[in-house]
């Protein structure tokens, strides 16, 4: 039976979960034992029988999971190595190294190479519903989003899983449909068979619950998560960010910093950076962190992003330009349109900012800073407006912003 959601079918028929492959999944106890257990039993396998082309994709797939898991990026050249190996021993029709390939370069932000993967894939495995999570990763994140939402749907008639159901969510949030994509969130939490995807599924309705300024189910979806493992960094980051939107910055920073300390990911560092700017504390130790990570990982996206909140507005343009070039998703446009606003580029900044916001999705940040350009452009009553609504979608969307939002539209009116 299917229940039509958003215009995305959600098929009701319940299946044995996968790991979720969503470049944000989680990173904790549960979700890294389970990655472990299967790379053991895989080289436990490939020991007696190294030529099994099979086993190799798989094993570098594993590799990809325990790199975004880990936040560890020698797991890359581990997994490009088990995948070229798979290659070796299958050169032609090898549709599952192909999938391992594509989520290999969808990781590393090479979404046109993961595009390019995983229609090789698609060839050979046309009915398989990995391929089309990858594709849809790619498409998704190129801004081709009306071919990404046919992807989510063709993984969804395949197979109506975790990863399937956690993919049409985020299509969903994207168009602007919040009730679809929770529910469609409640769907894959259904669907959970897994501890880990249990975790990734609570985590994922809580953000949305915090995005829309609900305090109150994002910490009961956070805590629901922490039952099941209570080391995971990302619930445990979102438990704080709530610590935090109550007043209680002292322990905020106090749970941010043990979280940088057990596992520095560049999204909880740069989080935390922003929490000591907005606490009048010294974010630069944070910064230099990410400097180091990203010149080990290029992120032109996250780096830019980074350069504006350290107020290098030359470099968070030349970061989000060459990133624009490369594919033409809103969260680029939002970057772009705010390094050129950054730049006194107020004109041009105005027209990526209303790009950023053309698909509905119920962002604060994108519309914080639309409404920040508005101002600069004299342009206050509709200032006000998109000021005003981003504040009632979220008070609490950023340590730093949401109260320069609020006072700035204080100032205007």
């Amino acid at each position: 039976m299917t229940a039509v959601v958003g215009g995305i079918a959600l098929l009701s028929t319940a299946v044995s979960a996968l790991s979720t492959s969503d470049s944000t999944a989680p990173s904790g106890a549960v979700a890294e034992a389970a990655t472990h257990r299967t790379v053991s039993a895989l080289q436990d396998k490939l020991r007696r029988t190294p030529s099994d082309a099979g086993a190799w994709a798989a094993l570098g797939s594993a590799y990809v999971e325990q790199a975004r898991i880990t936040g560890d990026p020698s797991y890359y050249a581990k997994a490009r190595g088990a995948l070229d190996t798979s290659v070796r021993h299958q050169p032609e029709g090898n549709g599952f190294a192909s999938i391992g390939l594509g989520a290999l370069a969808n990781a590393r932000h090479d979404f046109a190479a993961g595009l390019e993967h995983a229609s090789r894939a698609r060839e050979s495995l046309p009915d398989t519903a990995e391929v089309y999570g990858v594709l849809a990763d790619a498409l998704t994140q190129l801004g081709l989003a009306g071919e990404a939402t046919a992807a989510v749907q063709r993984m969804l008639d395949l197979e109506p899983g975790v990863p399937s159901f956690t993919r049409a969510a985020y299509d969903l949030e994207q168009r602007g449909d919040v009730a679809g994509a929770r529910e469609a969130f409640e769907r894959a939490l259904g669907a959970a068979a897994a501890a880990a995807d249990v975790v990734f599924c609570r985590y994922r309705l809580g953000e949305l619950a915090f995005d829309r300024g609900d305090l109150d189910e994002a910490l009961a979806q956070y805590e629901q998560g922490l039952v099941v493992d209570p080391r995971d960094v990302m619930l445990l980051r979102g438990k704080a960010k709530v610590t935090f939107a109550r007043g209680s910055v002292d322990e905020a920073s106090r749970l941010f910093a043990e979280l940088v300390r057990r596992r520095p990911l560049p999204e909880l560092v740069h989080e935390y950076a922003n929490l000591l700017r907005a606490a009048g504390g010294d974010a630069a130790p944070q910064f230099a962190v990410l400097e180091r990570q990203f010149a080990l990982v290029p992120d032109d996206l996250a780096a830019s992003v980074v350069a504006a909140d350290r107020g290098d507005a030359a470099s968070a343009l030349r970061l989000a330009e060459a990133e624009w070039g490369r594919r033409r998703h809103v969260l680029v446009a939002d970057a772009v349109a705010w390094a050129l606003h950054l730049n006194g580029r107020h004109e041009e900044a105005l027209a990526f900012a209303d790009r950023a916001v053309s698909s509905g999705w119920r962002n604060a940040v994108f519309l914080y800073h639309r409404g920040m350009i508005l101002a600069a452009l004299g342009r206050s009553a509709e200032a006000v407006a998109v000021l005003d609504e981003t504040l009632q979608i979220n008070p609490h969307f950023s340590f730093v912003d949401a109260p320069r939002a609020r006072a700035t539209l204080e100032g205007l009116r």
